[in-house]
């Protein structure tokens, strides 16, 4: 007989990373029958009010506990060599693993979750949780939410398993299961199966069928499993597994398919888990323009301009704090003139603050000509010049057997066939992106470029 251990924990909170152990319960089960055992932890953080109304463990009951780091020995002693079986095992398992890697100990048992245990045995029932299995079969709960009760719960269907089953059939279930057992508990492992692995964008729903996040990969199914086996380490990781309910993914030619198709859906789709990719609000440059005698910088929104087509822009930023920083960055290494650039008001022929300072060449004071000030400007600048369109109208790029088009560092769409490509055209040309124009000014240095004579003329 294989030996168990059935365990199940209680924490500070969902984060394996921030969060720590509370109370620890394990049913140990093998060839000399069956024992419990159970800790409650000091966990050496504040237990939140919520948890404990949860849990029922407040924290006077674990401040005279040991220290995880206390138990840590006789943890490793009785789950060595076992079976570690929990419900929603990788919750368990990576709040263990944190702890064991916090003290240089190793933790690598094999790891079998009851909910996708549940899931293929009884796989005509909609919901696996704890609760669900405890009203479905009649287990017998002493306190909910504490870990040897709800240890004792996972034994109790384990026990229901083995007199409803054949012993074969639950042993080649289990085998399966523990061969998969770094999938999320709501996937059906199935699906791992048709995961291409090839080029594409994969897209990560919760429930109600809300977008979570949305990647890309040169290869789909190597980085989806990759998401996985890190989520015991990370926090995104983690929340991921615990809201994952489907997954769908979009094939491409080829790696530049993939980052475009990405950046358009993120921003159409706005999932909760991505955040670098997410549409902004506004987005603005500098343009230099010639008032009186002295050049400036003039802020310019791109719902102002036509930034795909205009030649004098200078950076891309989100916010007018975010602009006026990067200038005033430039201003301090080059010595520029805070009062010319509009980045200090100062009365007139009165030294701006950074030339007390002998910080500025002096274009406040005329101790520099406005033209030798504008020339030094122009030469700062052009590091934070964003390239001009190169091509009359829109262009396509190829890559395999499709045609990506573009118009003005714009992403029009894909046509997989000749015959898409009127439509992909027609579809009129969507509002200039930062992380499309940054991805599309590398790309294009080495992309196959077919110019297409029909240009796109901008929406109304």
């Amino acid at each position: 007989m294989q030996a168990l251990a059935f365990v199940d924990l209680e924490t500070t909170g969902t984060s394996a990373i921030k969060d720590r152990i509370t109370e620890i319960g394990i049913v140990l089960v093998d060839a000399d029958g069956v024992r419990e055992w159970n800790q409650l932890v000091n966990p050496q953080i504040r237990i939140p009010l919520f948890i404990e109304q949860l849990t029922g463990i407040n924290n006077q009951m674990v401040e005279q506990a040991p220290s995880f780091a206390q138990v840590a020995a006789e943890v490793a002693q009785l789950l060595q060599g076992r079976l570690f079986i929990a419900h929603n095992a990788r919750f368990d398992y990576g709040f263990l693993k944190n702890e064991f890697d916090r003290l240089g100990m190793p933790f690598k048992p094999s790891v079998l979750c009851t909910v996708k245990l549940s899931r293929a045995m009884y796989p005509q029932h909609h919901r696996h949780n704890l609760d669900s299995l405890i009203e479905r079969y009649q287990l017998k709960a002493k306190d909910r939410h504490r870990a040897l009760a709800d240890a004792q719960l996972i034994h109790q269907f384990w026990t229901h398993l083995a007199n409803n089953f054949p012993a074969e059939t639950i042993g080649a279930t289990v085998q399966k299961l523990v061969n998969r057992s770094s999938l999320p508990s709501n996937i059906d492992p199935l699906v791992m199966n048709d995961l291409p692995d090839g080029p594409g964008v994969y897209l990560f729903y919760g429930e109600n069928d809300l977008p979570l996040y949305i990647g890309k990969s040169v290869n789909i199914r190597q980085r989806v499993l990759s998401h996985f086996s890190a989520d015991h380490r990370a926090n995104k990781e983690m929340s991921l597994a615990q809201q994952l309910r489907r997954i769908d993914w979009i094939e491409t030619a080829g790696e530049l398919g993939a980052l475009l198709t990405e950046a358009k859906l993120i921003k159409q789709m706005m999932p909760v888990h991505n955040q670098r990719l997410r549409r902004k609000n506004a987005l603005c440059a500098w343009q230099l323009q010639q008032q009186g005698e002295h050049l400036r910088p003039v802020l310019k929104w791109a719902g102002d301009l036509d930034f795909g087509a205009q030649d004098n822009l200078y950076g891309l930023y989100n916010s007018l704090r975010d602009a006026q920083k990067a200038l005033r960055s430039v201003a301090e290494q080059q010595q520029l003139c805070l009062s010319v650039l509009g980045l200090e008001k100062t009365a007139a022929g009165r030294p701006c603050f950074a030339h007390q300072l002998k910080k500025c060449a002096g274009a406040c004071v005329g101790k520099e000509s406005a033209l030798a000030h504008a020339a030094r400007l122009m030469i700062a600048m052009d590091k934070l010049k964003l390239a001009s369109w190169p091509y009359p109208g829109a262009i396509g790029v190829r890559e395999g057997e499709e045609l990506h088009v573009i118009d003005r560092w714009c992403y029009l769409g894909t046509a997989k066939h000749d015959a898409d490509l009127d439509d992909v055209l027609a579809s009129g040309r969507p509002a200039f992106d930062r992380d499309t124009y940054l991805l599309l000014s590398k790309a294009l240095k080495k992309a196959k470029v077919v110019n297409l004579a029909k240009a796109i003329s901008r929406p109304d």
